[in-house]
């Protein structure tokens, strides 16, 4: 059966990489296992940053001429029409100014993931996204949201709550798994890139970008002093335009921060088994896909409980979760963990059957087949 599938944020063929596009990707991957034929139908961006309403008005005009555009085809030929419309990230920075319209012209089903509504924008510089966003949520015949927080903040906008659906962020552990390069020596690459053998590791794994991102990093600053710990050692791995500014940032722990650059997809997963706790203030973060990647290589983490990470961390099973901001907790718990080899090995085959038995993109597969074919039906 035919979907249509549409990313306004970012398309899952833009040659950026990222944990948005990553998800786009993974999204696609599960609605192809779970039996639908996928069409990418546009990839027309209607991401706005600054707050510009000129530009939110010109983004709603091409996005709509780019709606008459499919309408059009798809009048012309009217079995090519798809089942049903698959938007993926519907937030008042990125509304779906296509999909809404499309689907209401041609009278087929219109389904959302990831969708965010945050009324405190309302009435902010992007009241136009914010209203059509909200709008194409209200629309929508199923709405798949990714963290529980979401969900909470979705349920004003959809009056039938069968209509709102937990797709917790998976991973395709098999893919992931198997590409592993097994000849990696992980410790001579730590050693090469200014690292000492010998040390207890501490792992992050996470762009250097600003942002978020960028503050997570800030907050180490913050942590690293604290650690009792005497041996401790935080590998780094990722790249980006603000690596100077992050390594001037932590510069007063030169020789205890090695940076191992950006590191080959097939490359992380020996990482990972290398380290003895992954490490992650998660300022901002959304949910990170980086924390499921740690847990199937039997990873525990440390991070903050912060928005969509309680999703993806099982805290005092596959790790321990810190408040917000408290950065003398986070300190604690990872000098804790260090110290701990028994309690780490148990968060290690937790987080291993966690991940493969509920974060799995089989388990993604089966949740959209049900809920999007109950609607086709």
């Amino acid at each position: 059966m035919k979907l249509a599938f549409y990313a306004p944020m970012k398309p899952p063929d833009h040659p950026t990489p990222s944990g948005d596009r990553r998800m786009g990707r993974l999204l696609w991957k599960a609605l192809e296992h779970a039996g639908f034929d996928l069409e990418l139908v546009s990839t027309f961006r209607s991401l706005e940053t600054s707050g510009d309403v000129q530009a939110q008005i010109k983004n709603e005009r091409e996005g709509r001429l780019e709606a008459d555009r499919l309408i059009e085809l798809w009048r012309a030929t009217p079995f090519k029409i798809p089942a049903g419309w698959f938007t993926y990230h519907v937030y008042h920075k990125s509304p779906d100014w296509i999909g809404p319209y499309v689907c209401e012209a041609l009278n087929i089903p219109y389904f959302i993931a990831e969708a965010s509504h945050a009324p405190k924008q309302a009435n902010g510089p992007w009241k136009l996204g914010y209203d059509a966003a909200a709008k194409a949520i209200s629309q929508a015949a199923c709405v798949f949201h990714m963290t529980t927080l979401d969900g909470a903040c979705l349920k004003p906008l959809i009056a039938d709550t069968d209509r709102l659906v937990f797709l917790p962020p998976f991973l395709d552990t098999k893919t992931f798994l198997d590409a592993a390069e097994e000849t990696v020596n992980t410790e001579d690459l730590v050693v090469t890139a200014g690292g000492q053998r010998g040390k207890k590791n501490m792992l992050a794994v996470a762009m250097m970008r600003s942002g978020d991102k960028f503050v997570s990093y800030e907050q180490f600053r913050s942590i690293l002093p604290r650690l009792k710990t005497e041996d401790w050692q935080l590998l780094i791995v990722g790249d980006g335009d603000r690596r100077d500014d992050i390594e001037k940032l932590l510069s007063p722990f030169a020789g205890r921060v090695v940076y191992l650059g950006q590191q080959p997809a097939a490359v992380l997963p020996a990482f990972y088994r290398f380290a003895d706790v992954y490490v992650w203030p998660a300022h901002g973060e959304a949910y990170g896909m980086a924390f499921l990647e740690a847990q199937i290589c039997g990873l525990p983490i440390v991070a903050g409980k912060i928005r969509g990470v309680p999703d993806v961390v099982k805290d005092r099973q596959t790790g321990l979760l810190t408040p917000e901001g408290d950065f003398d907790a986070f300190a604690e718990t990872v000098d804790f963990l260090l110290a701990s080899f028994s309690v780490r090995e148990e968060m290690s085959q937790a987080a291993q059957r966690f991940v493969q038995s509920e974060r799995g993109i089989e388990k993604a597969a089966e949740t959209l087949k049900h809920y999007i074919g109950q609607v086709l039906a």
